[in-house]
């Protein structure tokens, strides 16, 4: 039984309300408020309201605003728990970002995965987890990755660029789209020289490529991954690595973009073969070329975005997903006029 909304009750201060909640099920109710409520303590952190639980009934009490939206994303909560899938702090998240983003009409998801975002929430399955998006630009990201051969994420660190991107990646190989995953980075120095780490060229190449491999971590067993690796269906390589190559059914990422070339991205770029897809990450606020010398990333930015089926999607701060004291560390560094 969905949750049942209670009328409102008067307080004394006029501004402030009490908005009250019935969810029938007390199983999934426990589910909903989280161990030791630390669901309900995200929320009332986040929209400055305080959450009493009064038997099946949960009441927010604060501005009438925050009131309601606290009970609606909790409603939609508890609709998610109905429909059989977890509740965790990146779906508080979402909810936040994007309401009512899990109570849409579901599309068939026969057949092809691009089927799925006819009104649907965006999800992208891998063997390890459900991932998806929690903000609009990265739900459309998600959308252009599934649907474009030639995809572009431009924008901070911590928007989900890469990550998003590496998920996509994974359920394609999974669904039989692609026959494997090639990963790539420029192996640009960021104030360290990359002759002064040990060991041989893997060695040395692998601390630039680790944020690949965190990101697969996530997405396949420990065991499935390395045989992968092994077996040479994901590789991860540094881009000077792709020169001469042609990429055919491969689900292709280029990371860390605005460290490469104009010559090295346009040798990238049309390593593209038949039935291949490739996304290209960056930020063009982190250039760590040679005072002087112009980003691929700029480059390809200006010359191809006039062509068809290649997308171009963009973040910002308000996107960030990780702690939110990165967001407003983005924000900073956005509005400082000696930047």
């Amino acid at each position: 039984m969905a949750a049942t909304l209670l009328p409102p009750r008067e307080t004394d201060a006029p501004s402030l309300a009490e908005v009250a909640v019935e969810f029938p099920d007390n199983f999934l109710l426990i589910e909903l408020c989280g161990e030791f409520d630390r669901n309900l303590a995200e929320l009332e952190q986040k929209l400055s309201v305080q959450i009493l639980r009064r038997g099946n009934h949960l009441v927010a009490m604060g501005e009438k605003p925050a009131a309601d939206e606290a009970v609606q994303v909790l409603r939609n909560l508890y609709a998610r728990l109905e429909a059989g899938r977890p509740v965790t702090s990146g779906d508080i998240d979402r909810e936040l970002r994007m309401p009512g983003s899990d109570t849409q009409d579901r599309a068939s998801r026969d057949g092809h995965q691009i089927e799925m975002f006819k009104g649907g929430p965006v999800e992208i399955k891998t063997r390890k987890k459900v991932v998806e998006p929690r903000t609009e630009a990265q739900k459309a990201y998600v959308q252009n990755l599934f649907q474009n051969e030639l995809a572009f994420g431009i924008g901070p660190a911590g928007t989900g660029k890469t990550y998003l991107a590496v998920a996509v990646g994974v359920s394609m190989f999974i669904d039989g789209l692609v026959d494997k995953i090639i990963l790539s980075r420029p192996a640009v120095e960021a104030g360290e020289k990359l002759g002064y780490l040990p060991g041989d060229m893997k060695d040395k190449v692998d601390p630039y490529m680790q944020p690949l491999y965190d990101a697969l971590n996530d997405f396949l067993p420990g065991k499935q991954l390395a045989k992968m690796m092994e077996e040479k269906v994901i590789e991860i390589a540094p881009l000077a690595f792709m020169r001469g190559r042609t990429l055919s059914h491969a689900f292709v990422v280029l990371d860390e973009a605005q460290n490469a070339t104009t010559m090295q991205m346009k040798m990238f770029l049309t390593r593209l073969g038949e039935g291949s897809r490739m996304v290209i990450t960056g930020d063009r606020s982190q250039v760590d070329l040679p005072r002087g010398m112009p980003s691929g990333l700029m480059d390809a930015e200006r010359l191809l975005k006039s062509i068809d089926k290649i997308s171009f999607n963009y973040f910002t701060s308000k996107d960030v997903v990780r702690h939110p004291l990165v967001a407003k560390i983005i924000e900073a560094y956005e509005a400082d006029p000696q930047g």
